[in-house]
């Protein structure tokens, strides 16, 4: 009866998600650990600190291209400084909230630094056609002064 039950509830994460989802959270509030699809469980919440990662990672890209562009890319800036800064703030605010939900990221963030502003500055030179020696290849800042509210490039 027990592989009858895991199967159902296999069947209903691939049938309804949220259902699934709804049924797994009684299960557990009734303590029916037995009735419980744990494998797609511990899978779901693989995928949730994956998603946070990448979430991190991908706010601190775009913040960064930003930031770089305030920095170097003169002929754009009287036009486009405006909505450039608008981003980095919101992308701040983005950090920090999801910075103050899960402070863990935080390694996460000094971690990846490197390589985000990498991912950045190659993907400045590529969407705007730059010439590569417009953006210097070590990051002129650091995470500190990245994330610091205060701090705008003129």
């Amino acid at each position: 009866m027990l592989s009858d039950q895991k199967s159902s509830h296999k069947t209903l994460y691939e049938q309804d998600f949220y259902r699934w989802t709804q049924t797994t959270a009684h299960l557990l509030q009734q303590h029916r650990y037995a009735e419980i699809d744990w494998k797609n469980l511990l899978e779901e919440i693989e995928s949730m600190g994956r998603s946070e990662r990448k979430e991190l990672k991908s706010r601190l890209i775009v913040l960064i291209e930003h930031l770089l562009k305030l920095m170097y890319w003169e002929a754009e800036k009287p036009s486009n400084s405006r909505g450039w800064r608008n981003t980095v703030i919101e992308q701040r605010r983005q950090l920090e909230l999801l910075l103050e939900e899960s402070p863990s990221l935080r390694s996460v963030l000094l971690e990846s630094f490197l390589d985000c502003y990498t991912k950045s500055r190659e993907d400045t030179l590529r969407k705007y056609q730059l010439p590569p020696d417009l953006l210097p290849n070590h990051p002129p800042f650091t995470i500190e002064t990245v994330l610091n509210s205060d701090y705008f490039p003129e």
